[in-house]
């Protein structure tokens, strides 16, 4: 097969539907002028526009709701952290968008070339410097992919380099990677942004800085880190020497880390920042009715969840599970933790994978959904017929959206009471309670995976048995099977098809009890016109999203 026609199948593989949406991602895009230089009157419609009015220089000042980990892309794992190294630092790929279609193209690399499904060629950009002048050629690639892999890194984004067989470098601006099996994620994975896998950092800061690296991030992107104030800001700057012309816009992005909500509101109110990464959803409703502020919403690649430990007792009891599932009233969760944003989730697979998502399937009584009834014939067939004590691990803060982990904690725990499950709420810190769920010290626990591109990053990796983010220790050999198969099939029907019977095993067996699909917000003062010309890290942090006001 000609190595178009693979990349064509993988294009035709991982491409959706996008006639309604707006594709807001990219390798840090283009910046623009922002409040603190002068007013913004650009229009809207294409990033080739966008290039062509744009005013250089400005500051743009965003406040983060949401904590950041490490600024080291093969260690982040929150939100925050991706959406900051996203502007630091490139990937062997990135993920473009012509208005219909989602293409992954070379970044770092000049070309990419399949001469077989198995086997990916990379001739890298010569002359490309990181921050601090080192130079990335094809060793520096290769160390970079060695490292995610290598076990002492504990790298969690390790799974997606799972199959990468061999790497090889024929000469200072080659790379060639070959796959022990064809793998349909390859793109997602070595995109710069999202994927993590193939975000390249500097091999000579690493070795500086040790682990003291994920506060000094270096990268070839477009921004050159600036400084971390704790609990106060991270700062950006523009890298005047980024390989891409004439990129970023903007001189400066200011990261203004507020935990405090109703400040952050406040502040964007009274124009002392001109955009918030997200929303609290109590504030929605308030700054929709803003005439100078404009609210961009829509369900996103997430979803919310109630976690069992089945590897001990009494939620290896797979009827304990299923009445657990079936006791959660949905809507009212939705309308009291969420505010009315977000939908029931019936299955993990949400609405932006639009090749994989059923909509008739994920409405009525299919997957999970709230039947109190069946839930409490469950109960009585499960060998807790009379009732279990258990604990439930909740973080005292969850990142984003989801603020309020206690409240969403209590709501749920009304609910387990009336089929007999007496839950107790023990509430951790964030680290803590990451510690606790890695540890397996707990019965039940909420969480919420978001910004998913592909059903390989939603379910794969939460769900697949032994494998990292699998804390509830859930195994099933057939959904391990399909979640295999899928991975390394290139066709989309079968692959539909794997995905399909896999998350309905997952919907059955409830390792999680599935609550809602979230809706996700950007958020920004109106004299912020130009998406197109905002760096596409600082506006979506889903791979997907989907404009609507």
């Amino acid at each position: 097969m000609h190595q178009e026609t693979h990349k064509k199948r993988l294009a035709d593989l991982l491409a959706i539907d996008f006639d309604r949406r707006a594709f807001l991602k990219g390798a840090a895009l283009t910046g623009l002028t922002a409040a603190g230089a002068s007013a913004i009157d650009f229009v809207r419609p294409s990033p080739a526009m966008a290039q062509a009015a744009a005013k250089r220089g400005g500051t743009l000042r965003v406040a983060w709701l949401s904590s950041v980990d490490f600024l080291d892309p093969h260690l982040t794992a929150v939100t925050a952290g991706v959406q900051m190294c996203g502007n630091i630092y490139n990937g062997l790929l990135k993920i473009t968008y012509d208005g219909k279609r989602v293409s992954f193209k070379p970044d770092l690399a000049e070309t990419w070339e399949m001469p077989n499904d198995r086997t990916h060629v990379f001739r890298l950009r010569k002359g490309v410097k990181f921050h601090d002048g080192s130079e990335c050629d094809a060793a520096v690639i290769k160390w970079n992919l060695e490292r995610v892999k290598a076990k002492e890194t504990t790298s969690p984004h390790a799974w997606k380099l799972a199959l990468l067989d061999k790497i090889e470098t024929p000469d200072k601006y080659t790379v060639r990677l070959t796959y022990s099996k064809p793998y349909a994620f390859f793109p997602v994975a070595m995109n710069g942004t999202t994927g993590r896998a193939g975000t390249v950092v500097s091999r000579q800061a690493v070795e500086k800085f040790g682990k003291a690296f994920a506060r000094n991030p270096v990268g070839t992107g477009p921004f050159k880190f600036v400084e971390w104030v704790e609990n106060d800001r991270i700062v950006i700057a523009r890298n005047p020497d980024y390989f891409e012309k004439g990129l970023p816009y903007l001189d400066r992005v200011e990261a203004k880390l507020m935990t405090e909500a109703s400040s952050a509101v406040a502040a964007i109110i009274t124009g002392e920042i001109d955009g918030l990464t997200t929303i609290p959803f109590q504030f929605a409703k308030q700054l929709r009715s803003n005439p100078k502020i404009e609210v961009y919403t829509q369900v996103g690649g997430n979803y919310l969840f109630l976690g069992m430990n089945c590897a001990k007792p009494p939620f290896d009891d797979v009827k304990l599970r299923q009445a657990v599932s079936f006791c959660i009233d949905r809507a009212a969760v939705i309308n009291q933790l969420l505010f009315g944003e977000g939908i029931p989730a019936h299955g993990p697979i949400s609405p932006p994978m639009s090749d994989f998502f059923e909509p008739e399937w994920s409405k009525g009584k299919n997957g999970q959904y709230f039947d109190l009834d069946k839930a409490k014939a469950l109960m009585r067939e499960s060998k807790y017929p009379n009732g279990v004590e258990c604990d439930y691990v909740a973080a005292a803060t969850y990142t984003g959206e989801l603020a309020g982990a206690q409240r969403n904690a209590e709501i749920l725990q009304g609910m387990l009471a009336k089929i007999g499950v007496k839950a107790k709420i023990k509430p951790y810190e964030r680290a803590a309670y990451r510690k606790a769920l890695i540890d397996g010290q707990y019965n039940l626990f909420d969480y919420y995976w978001a910004f998913d591109l592909d059903p390989d990053e939603t379910i794969y990796p939460e769900l697949r048995t032994g494998e990292s983010w699998n804390w509830g220790k859930w195994s099933n050999p057939e959904f391990d099977k399909l979640v295999d198969d899928a991975r390394i099939t290139l066709d989309v029907k079968k692959r539909r098809e794997y995905y399909s019977k896999a998350h309905r095993i997952v919907a059955d067996q409830a390792p999680y009890a599935l609550i809602a699909h979230v809706n996700e917000f950007k958020v920004f003062g109106k004299h912020v016109k130009n998406f197109n010309a905002i760096p596409a890290e600082l506006v979506n942090l889903g791979d997907v999203w989907i404009d609507k006001k």
